[in-house]
């Protein structure tokens, strides 16, 4: 058993939503953490044998597969994305609601019966599988930001992206054209450390029992 708990969370998007729910599972962040001058990537909480981590989502399930973290908060997008075998993740949080979707500027010329589309995504595992399913080689171009402006400058005809209210889609002359994934927030454990540490099983059972509590109230 490690003396310490690390506990990874994301930045973006989801963390405003993980909080209040860490908070009423016994995770609470030292005040530092919300000083948003205060751009240190580890920080105490309120238990002596936990510490948070703030990295990228993605990273989030790299750390925690690897065993550097034991638990963690991430959207499913990112776990499908990657697959790790190593990660377990026991509990829908029901919450960071958004899905991953297929868009393209609107009026785009038709490309029904291509064999072949260039994509620019974040997510190439996720949406080489999609189109392969529709008989479709996308050839993916990794983007980690910035895709609504890929197919303005050529550099694909499509995107897969997250969509939430779609406005961000609308601003850059996009439209949704495939829905691939709906995508919540989960708790993600690392394998290992939930058979070895009564702690992280303690952490997944607070988790669930919160997540309980809410879906009834």
């Amino acid at each position: 058993m490690t003396d310490c708990l690390t506990f990874a969370i994301p930045k973006g998007r989801i963390l405003d939503e993980a909080l209040p729910v860490m908070a009423r599972a016994g995770v609470v962040p030292e005040d530092a953490f919300h000083d948003k001058a205060n751009r240190s990537l580890t920080f105490a909480t309120t238990r002596a044998d936990m510490r948070l981590i703030r990295v990228r989502a993605f990273d989030v399930a790299t750390f925690v597969a690897h065993g550097a973290a034991q638990l963690g908060i991430v959207g499913s997008d990112v776990i499908e994305e990657f697959d790790y075998a190593e990660l377990y993740a026991p509990v829908d949080l029901d919450i960071g609601h958004c899905h991953l979707a297929v868009a393209e500027p609107k009026g785009a010329s038709a490309t029904n019966g291509a064999s072949h589309l260039r994509v620019a995504t974040k997510y190439p595992n996720l949406t080489r599988r999609h189109f392969e399913a529709q008989g479709i080689q996308a050839e993916c171009v990794k983007l980690n930001g910035a895709m609504e402006i890929a197919p303005e400058l050529g550099l694909a005809g499509r995107i897969v992206d997250l969509v939430s209210s779609g406005q961000t889609l609308k601003d850059n002359g996009l439209v949704e054209t495939g829905h691939i994934m709906d995508i919540t927030a989960r708790l993600i454990v690392n394998r290992a450390a939930l058979k070895t540490d009564p702690r992280v099983a303690a952490l997944v059972e607070a988790f669930r029992a919160d997540c309980e509590e809410r879906s009834v109230a």
